[in-house]
């Protein structure tokens, strides 16, 4: 008979699970409010991996960039493997942190990609014009008032917009080359276009299709423990008092995962 073993004296391999979820913004999924799990993940006891969990649409550029910086540098730093799994979309700013992973591992019906960057927004200058409302505006710096929705669009700001784009974009695409290297196809990944699945592993944006549990069990053995890092909840948001920043973000997130169909 086996005889059993409590969790807590249980010394078999151990895998950290972090899950990053949802639109990527200093508002939400930040490299501030992500710091501590990660930080705890690769910096309690020997982990033989950390596993991450992907589900988002994209978001920010910047803070993209910051959480997967921060999850390579640890796993340098200590020598931990990362495997990442995608589960409904690593899409613009979550595929980016989907490629901080060594190797990438998705479902079946999972989207990936969108390597590209997006600023979209409203234009009201004709609604202004029939209600009778004058729009006011004075600067110091004739960019201050880049793309305002309240003026007729300017080509000279539509073209400072993709100025400010396109470096933002060789960044990304920088990024997917050195970790994918050699393993991307030779096609035309880079135009923002987006993969389901099995398509996504044949263009070489992910490895396999695979599942958290049963790949951890396959790699590090039946016994593995999974070890699920996720945030504290203050003790304002456990009353509710952040009921109508929720909502406020709802409704990004809800414009986010739309871009996908979703």
């Amino acid at each position: 008979m086996k005889r059993f073993i409590p969790p807590f004296l249980n010394k078999g391999p151990f895998v950290p699970v972090i899950r990053l979820q949802g639109v990527i913004s200093s508002r939400a999924m930040s490299d501030a409010s992500m710091a501590p799990l990660i930080e705890r993940a690769f910096g309690r006891g020997k982990p033989a991996a950390v596993a991450v969990v992907v589900n988002s649409p994209g978001g920010s550029p910047a803070q993209s960039s910051l959480i997967a910086a921060r999850i390579r540098r640890l796993a340098d730093e200590k020598n931990i493997r990362v495997h990442v799994f995608i589960e409904d979309a690593a899409a613009s700013g979550g595929y980016w942190l989907a490629c901080a992973g060594d190797d990438i591992w998705v479902d079946p019906s999972s989207i990936v990609g969108s390597i590209g960057v997006i600023s979209s927004g409203f234009g009201f200058p004709e609604f202004l014009a029939r209600h009778g409302i004058e729009r006011r505006v004075h600067t110091a710096g004739r960019s201050k008032s880049l793309a305002d929705p309240f003026l007729p669009e300017k080509p000279e700001d539509v073209a400072r917009l993709k100025a400010i784009q396109a470096p933002i974009h060789d960044a990304f695409i920088a990024h997917v080359k050195a970790r994918r290297g050699a393993k991307l196809a030779e096609a035309d990944l880079f135009n923002a276009d987006i993969w389901v699945g099995r398509q996504a592993v044949d263009l070489g944006l992910a490895d396999g299709v695979g599942h958290l549990v049963p790949k951890m069990k396959e790699l590090y053995g039946k016994d593995v423990r999974l070890v699920p890092h996720a945030p504290k909840r203050g003790l304002l948001a456990r009353f509710g008092f952040r009921a109508a920043q929720a909502a406020f973000g709802a409704v990004e997130d809800r414009s986010a995962w739309a871009r996908l169909g979703l």
